[in-house]
């Protein structure tokens, strides 16, 4: 029993490559593509689409599963894929079935699956994957000595200490487990690994995808591998079994099977046609199979841990992530010498990501919480550290203060701002709503006063939804509201605000004394 048919990847309509001729000799390096697909902050899908073609030159195509894009590049290309700021996972496209006919029954169903592993074209994808690791070997080698000190010195705490990190949604049914192939399931507490289904794929305002995100879950099934992708056979011709395992994100209520019998299934198949070996922890490759309704997209993950987190090194409660403050700034489309001041910066990444991508710019950072400033200030001080590191002993330096103050009362002189980016607070992991009621009013007030009427700008991530819009609406003749885009920031539905600085005065500050 076949798969059911569907367009194979490739960009836009045009067929998947197939399986590539017998590799040419040497030389092929140069001109092996890849389709690559990157996880994106849902909501921000063009922005990172235009991050692409602006900086790689490809046209990318969006996908109907929210906060995914696909583009094309030559493998040569693709350090600067990893460089791309708008993207927090990448994977290398296998294939891609726009329209994958499941049957109805589950054992046919999950027995297509397993079927469909024999006539993948694994080849390309593979090359692309080995080319990847050499890239991220030598990485390691120049980070690791920088590493190790700084987390002597500060041990991270990861779970849910960032904002927009992996969270899971406990509103709506996930199930998401792990198996390794074949085996029956590890021991109960290794079976709940929530890896933020919510983050990746909610953001729908409110509730409107309801149907599919009921019947949303994800799994890694392993199946393992180590090092070489080819046959399981290193260069020196010695074979060193690959460790693997297999991740699915399935969506959608259509299916008779669950994702994590899906990557068990899938995962034994490519065990069993590479000769890998499972491994859930420990893995080389890790396989991805994304079920989205009928869009089916098998691929090879190229990151292992989400991007998202390269600036921030102290991070605080409610730290957000560095891919949706780049997608927050792009909004206000920042030109150069333009000041940008994010005045509830907590530990600092919204002004860390515009110092280091928009650099022609000036950025300023304060927070009332001495707490959060002193993260902040820790977070600038890795920054330059890391930018030392890479030429000489002089440091570049960074466009970027950060102050202590009143967020009701800035220093700052009225009209003297270009851009303000800031988070506001929530009310769910700081601060509390009902502050909220009396915050909103007064900080829009006072972003008016310093922003310049008539070009200002201001983008405006926020929980508190309805706070912000009657606070808005009490400040109509300061703020226009532009675009609204919905985002998923730690399974919470948030809205970011483009709001526009009308022509109108704003009040001056009356002098103390």
């Amino acid at each position: 029993g076949g798969a059911g048919g569907g367009a194979a990847a490739g960009q836009g309509p045009a067929p998947a490559p197939a399986p590539a001729p017998a590799p040419a000799p040497a030389e092929e390096g140069a001109e092996l593509a890849a389709v690559v697909g990157a996880t994106v902050p849902t909501g921000f899908e063009l922005t990172a689409a235009e991050e692409v073609q602006e900086k790689l030159g490809s046209a990318s195509r969006i996908s109907r599963d929210r906060g995914k894009i696909y583009f094309e590049v030559p493998a040569r290309g693709l350090p600067q894929v990893h460089r791309l700021r708008s993207v927090d996972n990448l994977f290398v496209v296998v294939q891609e079935f726009k329209d994958y006919q499941f049957k109805e029954n589950k054992e046919d169903a999950l027995k297509d699956l397993e079927d469909l592993v024999k006539k993948l074209p694994w080849t390309d994808p593979l090359k692309v994957w080995e080319l990847n690791n050499s890239l991220k070997k030598k990485k390691t080698k120049r980070k690791k000595h920088n590493l190790q000190s700084t987390a002597s010195r500060e041990k991270l705490n990861d779970d849910g200490e960032e904002e927009g990190g992996d969270q899971k949604d406990a509103s709506k049914q996930e199930d998401c487990a792990q198996n390794t192939a074949g085996v029956e399931p590890v021991s109960s507490q290794d079976t709940e690994k929530t890896q933020g289904v919510a983050s990746r794929n909610g953001g729908e305002e409110e509730e409107e995808d309801n149907e599919q995100s009921d019947a949303k879950d994800e799994l890694q099934a392993g199946s393992g591998s180590e090092t070489k992708a080819g046959d399981g056979k290193t260069s020196e011709g010695e074979a060193k079994v690959l460790k693997f395992r297999v991740t699915c994100n399935r969506a959608g209520d259509k299916h008779s099977f669950t994702s994590n019998e899906a990557a068990r299934d899938f995962g034994g198949a490519v065990q069993e046609h590479f000769q890998w070996k499972a491994d859930m922890t420990n893995f080389d490759v890790e396989v991805l199979l994304n079920i989205h309704n009928n869009e089916v997209v098998v691929g090879i993950a190229l990151t292992e841990e989400s991007l998202h987190r390269r600036n921030i090194t102290h991070f605080g409660p409610t730290t957000l992530r560095s891919t949706l403050a780049y997608g927050m700034l792009r909004l206000c489309d920042p030109q150069p010498t333009d000041i940008i001041v994010d005045p509830m910066c907590g530990t600092g990444a919204i002004p860390i990501e515009g110092a280091t991508e928009w650099p022609s710019c000036y950025h300023i950072a304060g927070d009332n919480n001495p707490q959060a400033v002193k993260r902040a200030a820790n977070n600038i001080c890795s920054l330059l550290k890391k930018n030392e590191n890479k030429e000489s002993s002089t440091s570049l330096g960074i466009p970027l203060d950060i102050v202590q103050w009143d967020i009701c009362n800035l220093p700052l002189r009225t009209g003297s701002v270009d851009i303000i980016v800031s988070d506001m607070p929530f009310g769910k992991r700081i601060g509390s709503k009902k502050k909220n009621w009396d915050l909103y009013p007064a900080c829009l007030m006072e972003m008016g006063r310093i922003c310049t009427p008539g070009t200002g700008r201001a983008v405006l991530l926020t929980q508190d939804k309805k706070c912000f819009a009657k606070a808005l609406s009490r400040m109509g003749h300061i703020w226009r509201k532009g675009q609204t885009v919905w985002v998923n920031v730690g399974g919470l539905h948030a809205a970011v605000y483009l709001l526009k600085r009308t022509w109108e005065r704003a009040e001056e500050k009356r002098s103390f004394w």
